[in-house]
């Protein structure tokens, strides 16, 4: 009861600035790619407001109580009387912060005086966030420093797969089924780098919770966007693993032809999941943006594809490392053997960002499990692997290597003839003939005269 004590509305002034860190923070549960989206933190404080207001509208017996209905931003604390202390749980809030079997369950205390309800004892990070064993920072600098990370992760990403597709499109020897399929693997990483940095922008522009409620139809249709874009990456790498599968499988493979339904898969079941899954929050879901997903059962309309995807590429994987085993080993294909596993781990470790394997560590265990190093997983290291895909399959790649190096060498002779040539003819060089047209015209005249001269050398018969 010896409390300091305070004003509520004093208080809630004074505590606005600490609890808008909890706020701000919020929004990255809501951003996890794929199978796992978290109702935000911003949006469980807006909702137990709501039902603080509800329950302060249905009482009205608040003179009996020297402290009426109290919202401090995180609890709501119910009227009582000089005297009286109330104790309350944690808010909901800060489980979100830690990890299910780290979290234990705190309690807050107000006094309610003569002069109104007593500062909070302890407070919020001293009673529910700061545990022993706990990282000393501040939990908004945690997420800020993800934020951060994911935004390099993508820019990269986006970056690179743009330089790639400009790399593949480019030249035309390298246009063949293979590098078909993974250029739109590109886009699906492109695409979904975009996503982001849209609903990041249109979703969270402000550090408040006003995008709970939002209904706009730009709101939606981002939403709607955003999981197409998840929806078609995922459809793509199960696709790579599936055409490498069936290529080391099946001794006459018509890519063509299968090619048209990778597209169909790829690009085209995607539409038809994220089409059923706006219908049914549009009939039995209507609430705010469509960013929380409360209705497990409309929500695996979108989770489901993705477990599938990532389950058979998991298999696919496996298949593919068994034929690489049994091929590496063949006695037609020579080497020690520590040079075949040392080609196998070399395979496999190539086949892991392309396949999205890493996916499957967090794939199938609860979304309450260790919740910060899924959050550093899939959304930090994961932005990452748009770029490890364009380098690997791109940059690195052979094929892509000699072709720039033969259109380098090529660019360079005639570089080189064209400016020799402006200087040992400058009238050609000064007429409206390019320096590729001055070569054509070259060769033929010299091809005619070698013709010539050779039929002339030749005898009659």
């Amino acid at each position: 009861k010896g409390l300091p004590h305070l004003s509520p509305g004093t208080l809630a002034g004074n505590r606005h600035h600490d609890d808008l860190c909890y706020l701000c923070v919020g929004f990255f549960y809501s951003i996890f790619q794929g199978s796992r989206q978290q109702v935000p933190s911003n949006c469980v404080i807006k909702r137990e407001q709501e039902k603080c207001m509800e329950m302060m509208a249905l009482e009205h017996s608040d003179s009996e109580f020297d402290c009426p209905w109290f919202w401090d931003n995180l609890t709501c604390w119910q009227p009582a009387k000089v005297g009286d202390v109330i104790q309350m749980n944690c808010p909901e809030l800060f489980s979100q912060f830690m990890s299910e079997e780290d979290y234990e369950l705190g309690k807050v205390s107000r006094n309610c005086t003569e002069f109104g309800w007593s500062e909070l004892f302890p407070h919020y990070i001293e009673a529910c966030l700061y545990e022993e064993g706990n990282s000393s920072h501040p939990p908004d600098m945690y997420y800020v420093s993800v934020k951060a990370l994911y935004t390099v992760g993508y820019s990269t990403s986006l970056v690179s797969l743009t330089t790639a597709m400009v790399i593949l499109c480019r030249f035309r020897k390298l246009h063949c089924t293979r590098n078909f399929i993974h250029m739109n693997l590109f886009v699906s990483f492109i695409l979904r780098a975009i996503s982001v940095f849209i609903k990041d922008s249109v979703l969270y522009a402000e550090e408040d919770s006003d995008h709970c409620f939002i209904h706009t139809l730009e709101c939606r249709a981002v939403m709607i966007f955003f999981h197409y874009c998840v929806l078609s990456n995922y459809f793509w790498l199960f696709i790579e693993g599936l055409y490498l599968f069936t290529l080391l499988v099946e001794t006459f493979f018509p890519e063509k032809r299968y090619f048209y339904w990778y597209i169909v898969i790829g690009w085209g079941t995607p539409t038809v999941c994220v089409t059923i899954w706006a219908v049914l929050r549009l009939h039995y879901d209507d609430i705010g943006c469509w960013d929380m997903n409360d209705n497990a059962a409309i929500w695996w309309v979108i989770k489901g594809p993705v477990l599938a995807s990532i389950m058979i590429n998991f298999v696919l994987f496996i298949g593919i490392i068994v034929i690489l085993v049994q091929k590496l080993q063949s006695p037609d294909i020579g080497g020690n053997e520590s040079s075949i596993y040392l080609r196998l781990a070399r395979s496999t470790l190539l086949l892991i960002p392309l396949f999205g394997i890493h996916y499957t560590v967090f794939a199938f265990s609860p979304e309450n499990v260790s919740k910060r190093e899924r959050l550093v997983f899939e959304l930090g290291l994961g932005s990452f692997q748009g770029f490890v895909v364009a380098v690997l399959y791109c940059f690195l790649n052979g094929e892509v290597q000699s072709e720039i190096k033969r259109k380098w060498r090529s660019w360079t002779v005639n570089r080189y003839f064209a400016v020799d040539l402006k200087h040992r003819h400058p009238s050609l060089a000064s007429s409206g003939v390019n320096g590729g047209t001055q070569l054509s015209i070259l060769s033929k005249s010299s091809s005619q005269i070698r013709m010539s001269s050779l039929q002339a050398e030749t005898p009659a018969t």
